[in-house]
């Protein structure tokens, strides 16, 4: 087959699944841009890897995270959006319409394009960490804490994230064991403060975990290292939260758009506009800060109503354009 026959033109592209990307989806094929979304590699996103989800609304029972991306998938396929398993393995965004390659033998154009390829959360790389995620390890004290209320755990991690997970914990759980592999943290002073001032927080400095414990269904310990002495113990904790920073999947956009230091893409305020034009951001791609379901839902809802109005404004100037030519 030619390069030719592999080109394929769209008005919308959504590049990533998961909430931000679904709902984008939802919004932009009832507003007849007829999107075609490419899931990437794990279709769903992160929610497929977790277990119950208790705080998104609408939900008043709770669901389990790859049962309500299945829901978010059914209701964007309804509208009429193509939803089509692969990833985008370059893009082209010199020139319009946009450009994309997929899975590395596909040519898209696209008049507009919605980034929603989320973030990974960065892991310890144990092998019973993995064994035991969602049953016990999570990356998230915000979206799974409450499953530990009145138990003990653990969390992982020195800077200003891991400090705002533990008081968040501390809150619920009846104690909360901070590991942190140096001798100090990498947070600001305002946020250890809060950490050492926590009664219900203990910090165990120079300590790494070296293996997740469990009892095949659940975790009922973390083995810890000292990294000075080399003694080794167990803390008997319900839950081990790891807080070491998620990496945005931002790779193929560096030299094209604008991103922060850590790689997330920036866009302008109140929008889900990037530094260019008709290319759109939404959750976690773009959040560092939040990094929940419901606002990566959210802002997919902003980044298709720009879209759309995007491609109104383009219409609009194509038509006065025409109407001065008779």
């Amino acid at each position: 087959m030619s390069q030719e026959q592999e080109i394929e033109h769209v008005k919308c592209l959504i590049i990533g699944s998961g909430p931000a990307g679904y709902t984008a989806a939802i919004y932009a094929a009832r507003a007849d841009l007829k999107p075609v979304m490419y899931t990437g590699m794990e279709m769903g996103g992160q929610l497929t890897q977790t277990t119950d989800v208790d705080n998104f609304p609408g939900y008043p029972d709770g669901i389990m995270g790859p049962e309500m991306m299945e829901d978010f998938r059914k209701q964007a396929e309804r509208f009429g959006t193509q939803i089509r398993f692969g990833y985008v393995s370059s893009v082209d965004f010199s020139s319009f319409p946009r450009k994309v390659v997929v899975d590395e033998i596909k040519t898209i154009t696209a008049d507009t394009v919605i980034i929603a390829t989320g973030a990974t959360a960065k892991w310890l790389g144990l092998e019973s960490e993995q064994k035991y995620n969602g049953f016990g390890v999570s990356a998230c004290a915000v979206c799974d804490g409450f499953f530990f209320k009145g138990q003990d755990v653990a969390i992982v991690g020195a800077g200003d994230t891991a400090a705002e997970e533990a008081t968040y914990l501390a809150k619920l759980c009846k104690k909360v064991y901070m590991l942190v592999r140096r001798d100090e943290f990498r947070a600001s002073k305002a946020m250890v403060h809060r950490v050492l001032n926590t009664p219900n927080i203990e910090v165990i400095y120079n300590t790494q975990a070296t293996e997740v414990i469990g009892n095949g269904k659940n975790v009922t310990g973390i083995k810890i290292l000292n990294v000075k002495t080399e003694e080794s113990k167990v803390l008997d904790v319900e839950g081990f939260f790891v807080a070491i920073g998620h990496k945005p999947n931002t790779d193929i956009f560096k030299g094209w758009l604008d991103m922060d230091e850590t790689g997330y893409l920036t866009t302008i305020p109140g929008t889900s506009k990037t530094n260019l034009e008709g290319v759109f951001a939404c959750g976690d791609v773009q959040d560092h800060y939040y990094r929940q379901a419901v606002t990566a839902a959210g802002s997919g809802c902003m980044a298709a109503l720009d879209a759309e109005r995007y491609l109104a404004a383009k219409g609009d100037a194509v038509n006065v354009l025409a109407s001065t030519y008779p």
